[in-house]
């Protein structure tokens, strides 16, 4: 019998390393650990050790894609790659200190335009138009995105244009030539399913893209089904724009849905887990922040949650608070409702609504803009910019920072006062600061302008920034003290910790004292009037 025409080209992965040429664009898929085609990352990692190819390629990816130790991890080596155009490196230290290092070029885009950067070129266009990043570092005429010395006398790979009158960023095409995707289950031909996948991600527009420009897309699945017995519905990308299938040798390690599990129905939809499981946050600087950043919440608002105290503890705060059916919470991820998990499993949850994909996530959060986004901070300044990018010489780049923040109809910064070493008390309904922080976090001018506090002061942007001892408020004039918490002393704890004079509000007040409580809820919903 002849074989199908349109049969599967099933591999190994070694076969998929030996398959990519010196110099190639490879695209890679996943947020995370989430999706992230682990038995092809590390072949191609193995074979580079072992003969030095493939070499020189441009690595381009949306989203931070590690655990500390595995996804893209496994690229970062000097030589194996020259390029890297991403957008968050937070969860990748080698990467991180490739990049400082100048042991690569470095190119941090805002996460959606990246994402969606792939739907403009797989339908034909040279790049893709946004207001997103205009007067922040991804700016041409700031720093044009670019994360070290040797990348700065480099081209732009982005430009500043007009349209009507309007300024525009627009993002420059990146072909590509391979594409490494990951799906639960492919059939003989190819078509492939994410069912079993925590999230839905960019997967199809990256697969056109690639086929736009003549590119091979690599699959990896964790099982093969017979053709005609996947529910069509389900095939997430049909089998002809499949060059290479690769299943998965060892799933329990490298098909992973998460990195801290293998695999788990209530993350997908499959099975709702009583809410009664669901843990109160303990007590400390990071929950007690983000009770007072709730405070911002309205009935029927949507709110956003970046990465740090904001996806650790905002969630979980609402949850104990009773005000989960009040509020929709979202993840940049395209997540919807549920509970959220934090740190290397940032971007899934538990019995969530909705799931959508990553680039329709930032076609709203690009155009309408959420009602709340909580983000966190590592630095401010007096002109209201903060720096939440890049710490001397480190850079964890933007993610979806730029993003949702420049649209977002109010932005909750999240952070404690100083950095590094700093140790707290809440007893007796105050702060005590038993030890401070070594590193000030509010400073004359930030290192690197990921958030234009003029610009979102012009526009009349509510923007809060919530620490444990204090809050701000920008206002035309700048930043403005509007909070203090009881037991500090203004002068020599704030005022004097502080590289710039804020205004002292003329009603400046104490934090409410029902922050300070340590078990059970803190009457949040009775605030907000739930």
């Amino acid at each position: 019998m002849a074989t199908s025409a349109l049969a599967a080209t099933f591999c190994t992965p070694e076969e998929v390393a030996a398959s990519i040429p010196d110099g190639a664009t490879i695209c890679t898929i996943g947020m995370t650990l989430v999706s992230a085609s682990e038995s092809n990352l590390k072949a191609i990692e193995q074979r580079f050790l072992e003969t030095g190819h493939p070499r020189d390629l441009t690595l381009l990816h949306s989203c931070g894609q590690s655990d500390r130790s595995r996804g893209i991890q496994h690229l970062a080596h000097e030589g194996l790659v020259t390029r890297i155009i991403g957008s968050h490196w937070g969860l990748q230290p080698r990467w991180m200190d490739m990049i400082a290092n100048n042991q690569v070029e470095a190119y941090c885009l805002p996460q959606g335009q990246i994402a969606q950067l792939y739907r403009s070129m797989a339908c034909g266009l040279p790049g893709k138009m946004s207001k997103v990043g205009l007067g922040t570092f991804i700016d041409p005429r700031v720093e044009g995105g670019k994360m070290n010395e040797r990348t700065k006398p480099l081209p732009d790979i982005s430009e500043v244009i007009e349209l009507h009158g309007e300024e525009y960023l627009f993002y420059h095409e990146v072909p590509i030539d391979v594409c490494l995707i990951r799906g639960t289950a492919c059939d003989e031909m190819g078509n492939l399913t994410t069912t079993d996948e925590a999230m839905k991600l960019e997967v199809f527009n990256a697969v056109l893209a690639t086929k736009r420009y003549g590119g091979q897309v690599i699959a990896q699945v964790r099982e093969v089904a017979q053709t005609g017995t996947l529910n069509p519905k389900d095939v997430t990308v049909p089998g002809v724009f499949i060059d290479k299938v690769v299943v998965c040798p060892n799933p329990e390690e490298d098909h992973r849905m998460t990195s801290s599990i293998y695999f788990d129905p209530s993350y997908v939809g499959k099975l709702r887990v009583p809410a009664s499981t669901v843990e109160p946050a303990p007590f400390n600087e990071r929950k007690f922040i983000a009770r007072r950043g709730a405070y911002e919440l309205r009935p029927g608002c949507v709110v956003n949650l970046g990465t740090g105290i904001p996806n650790d503890m905002v969630g979980r705060v609402v949850a104990e608070e009773g005000l989960s059916d009040q509020v929709m919470i979202t993840v940049e991820s395209g997540i919807y409702g549920g509970v959220q998990l934090g740190g290397i499993d940032f971007g899934i949850g538990q019995n969530l609504l909705a799931m959508v994909s990553h680039p329709e996530q930032f076609d709203y959060y690009d155009g309408a803009g959420v009602d709340v986004t909580f983000m966190g901070m590592g630095e401010l300044d007096g002109e209201g910019n903060v720096n939440s990018t890049k710490m001397g010489p480190r850079c964890a780049g933007a993610g979806g920072f730029v993003d949702i923040t420049q649209n977002a109809k109010t932005v909750v910064f999240l952070g404690t006062f100083t950095a590094k070493g700093a140790r707290y008390d809440f007893s007796g309904g105050k702060l005590t600061i038993v030890q401070e922080g070594a590193i000030k976090k509010m400073v004359s001018h930030v290192a690197q302008l990921s958030f234009n506090g003029r610009q979102a002061r012009e526009k009349g942007q509510r923007v809060v920034v919530v620490t444990e001892r204090a809050v701000f408020e920008l206002v035309p004039e700048g930043v403005m003290l509007t909070e203090v918490a009881p037991g500090v002393d203004l002068q020599t704890q704030v005022l004097d910790m502080m590289d710039f004079s804020p205004i002292v509000s003329p009603d400046l007040r104490e934090m409410d004292a029902s922050l300070f409580v340590a078990d059970g809820p803190c009457g949040l919903a009775a605030r907000l009037g739930a």
